[in-house]
């Protein structure tokens, strides 16, 4: 028996499949003395078997050991919004199509599942984006990414200009159809694939910052995290009639920005990797907290 440990289990419901996963990983758990708790959201699509407590998504992660998610991406960053608050780690397995966030794959299940049960795992910590827009100095909107937010125009047939600021000081002018800010972590997939950015290494404390379809000799900039302080800023005279805020693949709603507004601002800060659950950020961490990733392996 393992005490009163307790791990948040976070499903994609909507294949059959999954479900069945979902059972075999619940009974491997409860064998080993751990307990299982799911989301409201989730509860009535899993057997009764799956779990021993229901909470609300605000508090589901609450005093857990880890979030188990079982899925693709979407299900990693569903989880990750879950554990962020409590500063709890998240272990991910893919049951999708698309998986560059998760940790493990299908066939790693059991691997995956014996090592949470021995402890047999560390905690990376990951950088993540604290993002505002506003306008004439009144923020409309904020939040926060794991992977990336985009600056992306409303009208399809306009070109956004931006201005790239850091610190207030200019940086680079283009036109262009968005500009994407991405984490380390976004590194590896919406990043590369799409507009062709490099691959950041996840220990790395830096941002890219990669133009989409830009009208102008540009190349992706690696901006370190101590430099980051500004933001992105359209052009009053030539501007497009709005830019839309959206983190791709978060699936949050898209937030219009008004033509000649202030900076979105985004800002990311990294903690220092740990052994076992991350119990919280740093005091002096005010503009982004880290997120725990759990990875199997031997303790540090």
């Amino acid at each position: 028996m393992h005490g009163d440990r307790e791990i948040l289990l976070v499903v994609k419901t909507g294949r059959q499949t999954n479900l069945r996963l979902a059972e075999k990983v619940a009974g491997r758990f409860a064998e080993a003395g751990i307990r299982l708790r799911v989301v409201e959201d989730e509860a009535a699509d899993l057997d009764r078997s799956c779990y021993a407590e229901v909470a609300p998504a605000s508090t589901a992660a609450v005093g857990t050991e880890l979030v188990f998610a079982l899925g693709g991406d979407g299900t990693l960053l569903r989880a990750a919004e879950l554990a962020r608050p409590f500063g709890t780690p998240v272990l991910g397995v893919n049951l999708g199509r698309v998986g560059f966030l998760v940790e493990a794959e299908m066939d790693d299940l059991d691997e995956a599942v014996q090592r949470v049960i021995d402890r047999d795992y560390h905690v990376e910590e990951r950088m993540t984006l604290d993002v505002a827009a506003s306008v004439q100095g009144e923020v409309i909107a904020h939040t926060w990414a794991l992977n990336e937010a985009s600056v992306e125009k409303s009208s399809r047939e306009r070109v956004l200009d931006v201005v790239v600021e850091v610190y207030a000081r200019p940086v680079s002018s283009f036109g262009c159809d968005g500009v994407l800010c991405a984490t380390p972590t976004g590194s590896t997939a919406y990043s590369p694939l799409c507009v062709a950015a490099p691959w950041c290494g996840f220990d790395l404390d830096a941002l890219l910052v990669v133009p989409s379809n830009a009208h102008a000799l540009f190349r992706p900039a690696v901006r370190g995290v101590a430099e980051v302080g500004g933001g992105l800023r359209d052009r009053p005279a030539r501007a497009p009639r709005g830019a839309v805020l959206r983190r791709p693949t978060a699936g949050r709603a898209a937030r219009r920005h008004p033509r000649g507004g202030g900076p979105l601002q985004h800002a990311g800060q990294a903690r220092a990797a740990q052994a076992g659950p991350v119990l919280g950020p740093p005091r002096h961490q005010v503009r982004a907290a880290g997120a725990g990733m759990a990875r199997p392996g031997s303790r540090l």
